[in-house]
């Protein structure tokens, strides 16, 4: 007696997968996004979620939390710390967002071309990022904002340059790894153009390292440039601006102590935020890599 054969999916068997491997977000990744969501909303709309942001009222001057109107209070100015707070998220979120890619393009076209072709360009990249790695970062791009002028796209195109020698070590590595592989030989036997291998058939099997360290770039670049607006460079005095609140909330914090808590709070969640969620998209992709 035979027995019938099914192509049906076990329904038992995937009911008990993790929902990680069910392609679900985990709670975590779902927390993060809606984090990512909200302050990228306040980012590119901050005349509709704070359209009173530099309002001033220098007869109220500072007030604690609670006061009416004000739930988190006033600055020196008799600014709305909330409303400011929401309008600093443009800032906090286009200077990263720049250098990160910024960086990663650098690090992805030196990386792939150092570490598929080696020789004379593998040794150029790599004292470029010898270099740059010796240096102090952030001393570097105070001295070069300093020299250059305090303007907010110089601190970026600055930290772009700083940020790219880790980015055109880890695609170097991912590609010299890739370079070793088979299917790569099989591209050169049949006689397929360097680059098409370098940007076809290498690119696409180190995505996940890629968007994993862009996203990380993203947290990173959000502190340090919080760091730099801190030590009044980058937005100029008075802009919305984490960074320069926690500055200016520093003398508050006896009125109003939540003028520098807030801004603080808002760049932790959102780095926080930015790296669960390359973390799961990483995993995704290396799935989906692997399945391919």
């Amino acid at each position: 007696m035979t027995v019938p054969m099914t192509t049906e999916p076990d329904r038992r068997l995937d009911a008990g997968r993790p929902r990680a491997r069910r392609g679900r977000p985990p709670i975590l990744a779902i927390l993060a996004i809606a984090v990512l969501g909200f302050v990228t909303a306040c980012a590119l709309f901050p005349g509709l979620i704070a359209p009173n942001a530099l309002e001033q009222d220098i007869y109220l001057g500072v007030v604690g939390g609670g006061a009416e109107g004000h739930p988190f209070g006033t600055d020196s100015l008799g600014r709305d710390i909330l409303q400011l707070s929401l309008a600093g998220a443009r800032s906090a979120l286009a200077g990263p967002i720049v250098v990160a890619v910024g960086s990663m393009v650098i690090g992805v076209l030196l990386g792939t071309v150092a570490g598929y072709r080696g020789g004379i360009v593998d040794m150029l990249a790599g004292r470029y990022a010898d270099l740059l790695l010796a240096l102090p970062a952030v001393l570097l791009a105070i001295v070069v904002a300093g020299l250059l002028g305090r303007g907010y796209w110089i601190t970026v195109a600055v930290l772009v340059v700083l940020f790219s020698p880790s980015d055109v070590r880890l695609v170097r590595g991912a590609v010299i790894e890739q370079t070793a592989r088979p299917y790569i030989e099989s591209a050169r036997v049949l006689g397929i153009r360097p680059a098409r291998i370098m940007f076809r058939h290498i690119a696409p099997n180190i995505v996940s390292i890629v968007v994993a360290n862009l996203l990380l770039n993203v947290s990173f670049a959000l502190v340090a440039m919080s760091s730099l607006s801190y030590l009044g460079l980058g937005v100029p005095p008075g802009a919305p601006d984490w960074g320069r609140q926690l500055a200016d909330g520093r003398e508050l914090l006896g009125e109003n102590p939540l003028a520098a808590v807030v801004p603080g709070v808002l760049i932790i969640l959102t780095a926080t935020a930015v790296n669960v969620l390359g973390d799961w998209l990483a995993e995704v992709l290396d799935r989906r890599v692997a399945a391919r």
